[in-house]
């Protein structure tokens, strides 16, 4: 674990309660684990419980649970994990995700039906001609109570011999807690995907 863990990388750390999900950087790594510099107050992050951890590495996405040992200010002493994974190469879990939904542009709208999404963005198909210099809004279900709005910035569009076009884009976020939402719901499908 320690050569995985590095002095300056970023990590997102998630509680329990999603809402106090916070972020920071690793001050320093020690056998017992990690020193960490958290950019909000730790509101809702208790001594001794577990959270989710997410860091990048060059070798993918890594992924734990572990607890704070110690709670000084916005520093905390993260204890080593007993055991981590990592998701995948590319920079964020990508799930497929099947959903007819709506992208919108001012008064423009677009029926979609999604095939796959990350943290990162998705991949749809369409009839419609979406401009690929748009910047359309988005809203995507997670569960029943919960959902993720955000904007849509197409990459790539092919066309298909039936006539339908494959849209590959990316999100970008009005609020970090949107994009940590989508983090942790694409983990967690792909947990479970592979535990079926």
């Amino acid at each position: 674990m320690r050569e995985l863990v590095e002095k300056g990388q970023n990590v997102i750390m998630i509680p329990a309660d999603f809402k106090f999900a916070n972020k920071g950087v690793i001050t320093e790594v020690t056998p017992e684990g990690f020193t960490l510099e958290l950019q909000y107050e730790p509101d809702g992050i208790l001594r001794s419980n577990y959270c989710e951890f997410y860091l990048e590495t060059k070798h993918g996405t890594l992924y734990f649970d572990s607890y704070p040992k110690s709670i000084e200010g916005k520093t905390l002493l993260i204890a080593s994990p007993a055991k981590h994974k990592f998701l995948q190469r590319r920079q964020y879990t990508r799930v497929k995700y099947v959903h007819e939904l709506e992208l919108s542009l001012n008064d423009e709208k677009h029926a979609i039906t999604t095939l796959d999404i990350s943290a990162g963005g998705m991949k749809f198909k369409t009839s419609s001609n979406v401009n690929i210099e748009g910047e359309y809004n988005i809203t995507l279900p997670l569960s029943e109570a919960q959902s993720v709005s955000c904007r849509y910035l197409p990459i790539r569009i092919e066309k298909g011999d039936d006539g339908q076009y494959t849209h590959s884009g990316r999100f970008a976020y009005d609020e970090n807690r949107d994009k940590m939402t989508l983090i942790q719901y694409c983990t967690k499908r792909s947990i479970e995907i592979k535990n079926k």
